[in-house]
């Protein structure tokens, strides 16, 4: 009976403990979207998420409308022939909140995203292709805005 209490006892602090640490990573986690999403310009976003500059590279390729006639939802797309992505990175520099997505990616992964945004007005698109070895490259294409986005 004794050593039953005692195998309760160990395995509730042992689930308590795991509970705590998946709280601390979820904190984290948070707090760093967080901050990436309350930077207000391209070099605030890069410094939010620890980036270095990142280099233009033509092996990234953008697909996006040379104009939007609606702001307020633009298909962009990108792939690359880089190996060992590790992170694509979505902006529009001249929105409220520059950054669009971030998608974590594995090996098993083909780096080809499409997705929908805003855009505030004509602004740059950029995508950033982080490698697993920490370099950063970007490519970036602009949108004309014939009306309205994101900012009205």
């Amino acid at each position: 009976m004794q050593n039953d209490r005692r195998e309760v006892l160990k395995k509730s602090a042992l689930v308590a403990g795991l509970l705590m640490q998946s709280l601390g990573y979820m904190r984290s986690a948070s707090a760093y979207q967080q901050t990436a999403f309350d930077a207000k310009s391209v070099l605030e976003l890069y410094k939010s998420l620890g980036l270095s500059l990142p280099i233009e590279n033509k092996q990234i390729t953008l697909t996006t409308p040379e104009i939007a006639e609606n702001g307020s939802v633009v298909q962009v797309a990108a792939n690359t022939t880089l190996a060992n992505i590790k992170r694509w990175i979505f902006m529009v520099e001249k929105n409220p909140v520059p950054l669009i997505a971030i998608f974590n990616l594995t090996e098993e992964v083909t780096p080809a995203v499409t997705l929908r945004c805003k855009f505030a007005q004509t602004s740059d698109f950029y995508a950033l292709a982080q490698l697993s070895d920490g370099k950063v490259y970007f490519a970036k294409k602009e949108v004309k805005v014939t009306l309205g986005g994101c900012g009205g």
